[in-house]
């Protein structure tokens, strides 16, 4: 099958593009940066999802999509989430279902649904009311894909695990934890493997996996993690004490608000922010697809440390007996 992938220089998008290959699809991607992209697959189109007509013609050279590409922004750096969350998603969706691709899947965000509703979350639990800009972007776009049908959608959680082209949201968290100490609040985190996520999307390609003719939404979160069990996964993974430290849930949403405020001015590497805050104390477990295979978390844990050792992100000092 030739696949059209968004996203393919991201995190879950290059990731999805190996174990697709590794599946024997022929992966097309398409990227502002061809030189970047190329270094994951070969055949690179040059373009930009927010360009209607340069998702148009990808599309009409391949045969399924996976729609990855999306902007973060809740770790504090600029993002256009509108333009890459809502009329990125609108193009490249929109146009596939209208040109019969099968399947078109869209890799959106357990975040949805946070703040939930109830005690879990399922793919039937109302979509949130998020007060912050990602959230809000990302419900935008998930309530347009809903809306076409012959879109199967999957909820990943928070995605951790090593090779990540450039350090953000949850692995990014996991480095201020070790270094700075983790904060002790109500909630806690869903943690996905990225092999484990790519290898269930490669999988919905193949025979009997996903389909335009029966749509499916399928949480991808992984396994839920409170803040505490984190610190102690961390301590576990590196064989030495971490630090932590108890702060009301008021507080930390102040401290991410100050963190937004400072963060015009100067850049600091900390990725709180009042939107990771507001996911940080609210979100609660998922109930997963149940064909979703998980490694323990422990080891995405200990997997991620001595990646981001190796990549210079932490001093080998800092990952005790998992240095390089």
């Amino acid at each position: 099958m030739r696949v059209l992938v968004t996203g393919g220089t991201g995190f879950v998008g290059s990731h999805a593009v190996s174990a697709l290959r590794e599946a024997g699809h022929e992966c097309v991607l398409l990227a502002r940066s061809p030189e970047r992209a190329r270094r994951i697959a070969p055949e690179v189109l040059q373009g930009d999802i927010r360009d209607a007509d340069a998702v148009r013609r990808a599309l009409d050279t391949c045969d399924a999509v996976l729609h990855a590409a999306a902007d973060m922004g809740v770790t504090g750096r600029g993002a256009d989430l509108h333009g890459a969350n809502v009329l990125g998603l609108e193009n490249v969706l929109g146009q596939a279902v209208e040109l019969g691709l099968d399947p078109v899947v869209h890799v959106s965000t357990v975040a949805v649904f946070v703040p939930p509703s109830s005690s879990t979350i399922t793919v039937d639990s109302p979509l949130a009311s998020p007060r912050n800009d990602y959230g809000r972007s990302k419900v935008a776009g998930e309530s347009y894909a809903r809306g076409l049908g012959g879109v199967t959608i999957v909820y990943p959680g928070g995605v951790a695990g090593p090779g990540q082209p450039t350090l953000d949201a949850l692995n990014e968290g996991i480095r201020a934890g070790v270094r700075q100490g983790w904060p002790i609040v109500p909630g806690g985190v869903c943690v996905i493997d990225v092999r484990d996520l790519a290898t269930a999307l490669a999988e919905g390609f193949g025979a009997g996996g996903f389909a335009t003719g029966n749509p499916r939404r399928l949480m991808f979160a992984g396994n839920f993690v409170t803040w505490p069990e984190m610190a102690l996964l961390c301590e576990q993974a590196l064989g030495r004490k971490v630090r932590r430290y108890r702060v009301p849930g008021g507080l930390l949403r102040a401290m991410g608000s100050g963190l937004d405020q400072v963060k015009k001015a100067v850049p600091i590497e900390y990725p709180l922010t009042r939107d990771a805050a507001d996911l940080m104390l609210t979100m609660v477990p998922a109930d997963n697809h149940e064909g979703l295979k998980l490694r323990p978390v422990l080891d995405t844990i200990s997997d991620t440390l001595r990646w981001l050792a190796a990549e210079g992100h932490l001093k080998a000092h800092e990952v005790g007996r998992l240095a390089p």
